[in-house]
């Protein structure tokens, strides 16, 4: 018998029977200690969306049954620190891939076509044509991370007509059939990109990746599209750019977050800042029970947990 935690009611009532060696019981380490009844019973702890720190692992720590432990978010940086020694981290790569996409798609075509502008104008009631708005249609689209989510931006983009390329660790061709450049060809290659988006994570490797050498190498009046990680840009190097009108941005993320009262960006000419929404998934959406019943048939059948990034 394996006792599965979930972190509210509407999960469990959503997951509904999960076969007759499973237990569904509510509890979120967020909020208190493991129940003491459950406490040696516990094999998969499901945490809710922005749970962490260490008093969060510190409660699944104790959990002498505990297995693995399934967050909300593709992202897992944030949790590796704290994660108890012989247990299993997993993320939830595939469920934030299509509203990730939709957000980038969304957030491309609301700049190319001019829509912060037009939705400014019909707030003062004027009428401001800008009929030579760029389509995104025939723009080349480089895509930074081309993974499961790039790779859902990049099947979007083309369906706006838009040529697309990715870039990875390494050179390939990716099963879609995209180019992908390896990382280390940023500088040779950004010049002949007119939207490059960032869907990478964040980590030593990644982190201010987009500085000032990388926005410089992007041709005039390019856009940068963000829904990866605030940390993989320098704010500070993208303002330059930003307030110059030489390059535009469309941030889902951004650093630092939350954007504080004030800052720089929300006043920057060219840029939409939305409040990293892009791929928040709601834990009662298919997608996401899905990924919970395929970990608990695993586990039952004495299978290596799924997604297992840690």
């Amino acid at each position: 018998m394996i006792t599965v935690s979930v972190p509210s009611q509407d999960i469990a009532d959503a997951l509904g029977e999960v076969g007759p060696d499973v237990r569904v019981i509510v509890w979120n380490p967020a909020e208190a200690d493991a129940p003491e009844a459950e406490r040696d019973r516990i094999g998969l702890a499901c945490l809710a969306h922005r749970t962490g720190g260490r008093t969060v692992y510190g409660r699944l720590g104790v959990l002498p049954a505990l297995r693995a432990i399934q967050i909300a978010s593709a992202g897992y940086e944030h949790a590796l620190p704290f994660v108890p020694e012989g247990v299993a981290l997993c993320n939830a790569q595939g469920v934030h891939d299509t509203r990730t996409a939709e957000m980038a798609l969304t957030l491309a075509l609301a700049s190319q076509r001019g829509l912060p502008q037009f939705i400014d104008a019909q707030r003062r009631q004027t009428w401001e044509p800008w009929e030579t708005a760029p389509s995104l249609a025939d723009r080349r689209v480089l895509i930074v991370g081309y993974g499961s989510i790039g790779s859902a931006i990049g099947a979007r983009m083309r369906a706006c007509e838009a040529l697309v390329e990715g870039v990875g660790r390494t050179a390939r061709v990716a099963p879609d059939g995209t180019v992908v450049h390896a990382v280390a060809d940023l500088p040779a290659i950004l010049g002949k990109f007119e939207i490059v988006v960032i869907v990478t994570p964040h980590d030593d490797s990644t982190d201010r990746m987009v500085n000032e050498v990388f926005l410089a190498a992007m041709p005039d009046g390019a856009l940068l599209v963000n829904v990866g990680r605030g940390p993989v840009v320098d704010t500070d190097a993208l303002l330059v750019e930003l307030q110059a009108g030489r390059l535009r941005a469309a941030l889902d993320v951004t650093d630092p977050e939350p954007l504080p009262d004030g800052h720089p960006l929300w006043r920057a000419p060219g840029c939409i800042v939305v409040p990293h929404i892009a791929g928040f998934a709601q834990l009662t959406d298919r997608r996401y029970l899905d990924l919970v019943r395929r970990q608990i048939l695993a586990l039952v059948a004495g299978e290596a947990p799924v997604n297992v990034v840690a």
